[in-house]
This record gives C-alpha cells, structure tokens and sequence, in this order.
C-alpha cells in the first residue's frame, strides 16, 4: 500500500456504510469506520472504530482520508458526527469527495405525485425535518469552507436479509392497502454503486435521488415476493383499520406519498441500475 492509496472513512458501518466500505476494500482501498458498539471485522480488513456521544472519536482516526460519507442519522435537530468532529474534518488537506446519506423524507407530501431534486423540500414531520437541518449543516462546509460535498437523498433500502422476501419467509409480512399510496426504494447494492460513481465524478453541492425506475404500492411488492415464493400473500388488510396499530414510525411513511425521480444519477453519473425495479431485486433475494 503506497500513500496514493485512496483512504475512505465512514460514519456508520451499518447496512449501507458496511457494504460500501467493504466494496472499496476489496478494490484496493483503505477503509474504516464507525460503529456505536463493539462490531467484528468486517470483509475486506475494514478497520472498525466506536463512536457515539459517549465515546468521543480521536480525530487522528481521519488522518490521510481523501473519501468521507457519512451515514448517521439526526438526532434531534443536530448531526452528531458535525457536533463531534466538524473541525477536524475541515482541517482535512486531502479531501476528495465527502457523501452524507439524508432521506427523501425532505421532500414531505406529494399527494402521489413525482418530485426531483429541483422540488423545494418540504418535510411534514420532525424527522424530515431534522434530516433536511442536517444536510444543510453537511452542504455548509462546502458553501463556507470549501469541501466536496455530496447529498444524496435516499429512498426506501432494502437488499439481502432486508426485504419482503425475507418478511415473507419469516411470516411476518404484512400486505397493508392504502389506495393511491407509492413508496420509492432502491437495493443496497444500486446505492454502492451510486456512491462510488460519484467518487469518480464528483461535483460538490450536488444532491442526488436514490430511487428505482417504479415507485409502487406497498402491498404490491408483499404480493410480487409472496409470488416470487410461491406462497399464498398475506391478507390485505386496510390502511384505515390497522393504522392505530402500527408504530408511530411506519404510519409516518404512511403520512407522506410521493414518487421519487432519479433521472440526475443517470444523466450526471452514467448510473445503470443494477436492480431497475422491486421485480428484479426480489427476485435476487429469493434466488439467493
């Protein structure tokens, strides 16, 4: 490994951080990152620190990153990597290109209709809101000080051990109807390849969609994995008569309905989606 080895550092090793760090790992990068507990090694020797707001991070872990992303969510309405570290991350000399994944909850209600990164965001609720207060305090350190950021506004994640085939298989899905709800998602692995397009391609300030090409029915993608199966779909069951039973987070995601764009990963990133719709991700999953 010589000093031109590009350095990425992530913000949370979670589902989407673990895949990207262990991606760039394994194509010859350094890689580490955070988790908020103890954590085994990840594939491809990707070095795992802890941090939280009750274990500070030495800001020498990010010595020599050229590549930061970010994956943490708001707590409150405050970005606890940007309260922690904001300062040694704007005293980096070597910074490439910095990601912060935010969420398409920014963009609040549409009444179904499609919205793009042009679309003035407007969250209907307090974590859409602190989701947009904590963009803002990441595209500050390019506005004020110069560094390479990148939003990207993501949408419904699913992927391996994280989809409705897996909540089929373990009959726990639910085939709840709500008529004229969508909800945009896009497969982890389409999100990986998003980032390290713009790595390549980096233009700071921009935001991107990370969304599919079919934003559908909730109940339509339970029904498609049931089939994929071969097992019966769980009963539908009316938004109305369930919604009190549900957890105040999924009738949020009820609250909002909106279809989500994702023409600029195309045009400014020459992105081909792996998995273009749920048909095809559901059905890697359940082959897998």
């Amino acid at each position: 490994m010589t000093d031109m080895t590009p350095r990425f550092f992530c913000f949370g090793l979670g589902y989407v951080g673990a895949a990207v760090a262990s991606a760039l790992a394994a194509a010859g990068w350094a890689a580490a990152g955070t988790v908020r507990a103890s954590a085994p090694a990840l594939p491809g020797a990707v070095a795992v620190l802890r941090f939280s707001a009750d274990m500070p991070l030495d800001p020498a872990a990010l010595a020599g990153t050229t590549h930061l992303l970010s994956t943490v969510a708001p707590e409150g309405g405050r970005d606890p990597v940007l309260a922690a570290l904001a300062a040694p991350i704007r005293a980096l000399p070597g910074l490439r290109w910095v990601g912060y994944l935010s969420s398409t909850g920014v963009y609040g209600d549409h009444d179904g209709g499609w919205v793009d990164e042009e679309t003035p965001p407007r969250p209907s609720g307090a974590r859409g809101r602190h989701r947009l207060m904590a963009e803002e305090a990441w595209r500050d350190l390019w506005r004020h000080h110069g560094l390479p950021v990148h939003v990207f506004r993501v949408a419904g994640i699913y992927g391996p051990g994280r989809s409705a085939v897996d909540l089929v298989r373990a009959g726990t899905a639910r085939r709840i109807v709500k008529p004229g709800q969508y909800f945009s998602r896009i497969h982890r692995d389409d999100i990986v390849a998003v980032l390290r397009a713009s790595m390549a391609h980096p233009r700071p300030g921009a935001v991107y969609n990370l969304a599919d090409d079919l934003p559908a029915a909730p109940e339509a993608v339970v029904a498609h994995a049931a089939r994929l199966l071969g097992v019966a779909p769980p009963p539908a069951e009316p938004f109305a008569a369930v919604a009190e039973s549900l957890s105040p987070m999924a009738r949020s995601f009820y609250a909002d309905n909106r279809r989500i764009a994702n023409g600029r990963i195309k045009r400014e990133l020459g992105v081909r989606l792996l998995y273009p719709t749920y048909r095809e991700g559901l059905a890697a999953i359940a082959a897998g």
